[in-house]
């Protein structure tokens, strides 16, 4: 039976992350960043396209339980046998030179006998590694990747079809620890780390950060797990944040939409800082930014709705043969040819964070104006466009609502920030009748008024979770008949199973793709905050506290849900879910505003 997306934990080091199952065998890790090749890909494929797996021997399904330590991302996991019972601590210690997968096994009560199954495959599970012996290592050598494997002496290992294999006897109060490290196969083994050392500042350093965490309201575990999991989704050395750390798990079983999402998109900019400076995150908030103004620097014309860890703009998309897909869904992609769409909502998109930032005080950068000023002037040849939105649809270009909104969101934040600091440099008079043109299109081409609500696109009576944004970025007020009426109307037509799509599930025009999806959990936190400004707050509540419920046991989410099977769908976990979760939160229980 194949696991489920849910049935996954997150470890990772802030440069790359490993998912672990409930049957303690690690089936997703890219070394050595987050979009680098996997070198365990059973999640897409099956145990010989590399996993690792730790568990009692005879131990064929789930673990018994299994949480993270408090407040940190060390995951332990136990089993209770009838020869007694065993713990398993998986981590990432934070990287001096090289990652490291540390596995420290402890008897807990007993005699366990365990067992310890490696197969390393380089490239997504392409590619068997040499494996040779040095100073009492297994040493896995492909081309320009190394793994070094070191267990204590006592542990005997050896090799077998095409595996490295374990067999050991823990009781109480022992332990046994494995450690796995990669570094380039050219160069010279970095230093050993040690493993229990590692486990007790891992432990220290995760809990002293959550403490920093200034929100203190309901849900604050669920909020704190947010925030520790985008935390781990960012990419330390640039500040960026990735939407995912996997690629390719499906929006339907069986399905083609599976996307690669281990890259940084500019649409989750605004929500990301405003988490990061709410929740007491400023450090991490001002890297943010600073990645933001680094990537997107150069011609407004090439501005790009993604970009990769460190700002690259190529991520060119194709598809993986070897590999069949979670549960059987295929194409595996690698790569993400939406780079190259047009999606003026990004602009959009850019000038909210920079406003956020500059109104919270963050320290300018140099030319961040310049940048700002030329994106604007940029938009008032370009606004008039059509573009593929920003759920990237491959059906062609459509004049989306939630696109135009965006551009006058992009003219807003200009003017109020000339306003507000008439020593910038700028067109103002110009930039106030470019908010105005914008404005006054979309209230007429982009509404129903027979209806009573906004549209998806000009001219379409379909309707687009987007749209619930309209009273949070302030293109209308809350309590505009219009927006009430839109944010009945979405509720209405998009609902499914108690909560929301992104748009209509047979709009496969527009999609460009076969097939369905389930709901989208941001969608459903967006609703929440647009009933919260509509001072539903009870009703916002109580959805609130059914998507915290669709959380794993661990208390993870991933893009989206299925409501009919009860099982969480898309890459995970996912940074906008909990984004979503956290922001959501915030204008609920702490006293602020969803963005």
């Amino acid at each position: 039976m194949h696991p489920r997306i849910e049935d996954y934990a997150l470890i990772g080091d802030e440069q790359t992350a490993a998912l672990v199952g409930r049957d303690g065998s690690v089936d997703w890790l890219c070394l050595p960043r987050f979009d680098s090749g996997a070198c365990f890909a059973k999640l897409l494929g099956d145990e010989e396209n590399g996993h690792w797996r730790i568990a009692p021997k005879g131990a064929n399904g789930r673990c018994t339980r299994r949480a993270y330590r408090p407040n940190t991302l060390v995951l332990d996991t136990e089993w209770d046998t009838d020869e007694g019972s065993v713990r398993v601590t998986d981590l990432m210690p934070q990287r001096d030179r090289a990652p490291d997968l540390v596995r420290v096994v402890e008897g807990t009560g007993g005699r366990v006998t365990l067992q310890s199954t490696l197969r390393l495959r380089f490239d997504y599970g392409s590619i068997v590694p040499w494996m040779r012996r040095s100073d009492g290592h297994y040493v896995a050598v492909a081309g320009p990747d190394s793994v070094w494997l070191r267990s204590e002496p006592a542990v005997r290992t050896w090799g077998e079809d095409r595996g490295t294999h374990a067999e050991f006897t823990v009781e109480e109060g022992e332990r046994v620890a494995f450690v796995l490290t990669w570094h380039p196969s050219h160069a010279p083994r970095p230093p050993l780390v040690d493993p229990y050392e590692a486990l007790d500042a891992s432990v220290g350093d995760w809990q002293a950060w959550a403490k920093r965490c200034r929100y203190d309201g309901p849900y604050r575990d669920a909020v704190v797990r947010s925030l520790i999991t985008l935390k781990a989704l960012t990419y330390k050395p640039t500040g960026g944040i990735v939407a995912a750390p996997t690629t390719s798990l499906p929006e339907e079983l069986g399905g083609v939409r599976n996307w690669d999402y281990r890259y940084c998109w500019l649409r989750d900019s605004t929500l990301t800082l405003n988490v990061g400076l709410s929740a007491g995150y400023r450090k991490e908030a001002e890297a943010w930014r600073d990645w933001l103004v680094r990537a997107v620097a150069g011609d407004p014309a090439d501005l790009q709705i993604m970009y990769g860890l460190a700002g690259e703009r190529r991520l060119p998309e194709w598809e993986v043969p070897w590999l069949p897909g979670f549960a059987g869904s295929s194409p595996v992609r690698i790569g993400n040819q939406a780079v190259n769409q047009l999606q003026l909502d990004v602009y959009g998109e850019v000038m909210d964070t920079l406003a956020l930032a500059r109104d919270a005080g963050l320290p300018a950068r140099p030319h961040m104006w310049a940048i700002q000023a030329a994106l604007v002037e940029w938009l008032r040849s370009a606004w008039r466009q059509p573009d593929e939105g920003l759920w990237e649809v491959r059906g062609g270009r459509r004049q989306f609502v939630h696109s135009k909104v965006m551009v006058w969101v992009a003219a807003d934040r200009a003017v109020r920030a000339l306003e507000e600091n008439p020593e910038l440099p700028g067109d103002l008079n110009g930039w106030r009748t470019l908010r105005d043109e914008v404005h006054d299109e979309v209230c007429e081409k982009g509404y129903d008024a027979e209806r009573n609500t906004f549209t998806q696109y000009y001219g379409s009576r379909e309707l687009d979770a987007s749209l619930l944004l309209i009273p949070r970025v302030g293109f209308l007020p809350a309590d505009d008949p219009r927006v009430l009426g839109t944010v009945d109307a979405v509720r209405a037509e998009l609902s499914h199973g108690g909560f929301m799509r992104r748009y209509s599930a047979e709009e496969t025009v527009v999609d460009g793709l076969p097939g369905g999806e389930g709901t989208f959990l941001v969608c459903s936190f967006w609703l929440a905050d647009a009933l919260h400004m509509a001072g539903r707050t009870e009703e916002a509540r109580e959805l609130f506290e059914r998507l915290v419920g669709l959380a794993n046991d661990v208390g993870l989410l991933s893009e989206e849900y299925d409501p009919v099977a009860g099982r969480q769908l898309g890459n995970f976990p996912q940074a906008f879910s909990h984004i979503g979760l956290v922001n959501t939160a915030l204008a609920l229980f702490g006293g602020g505003t969803a963005g």
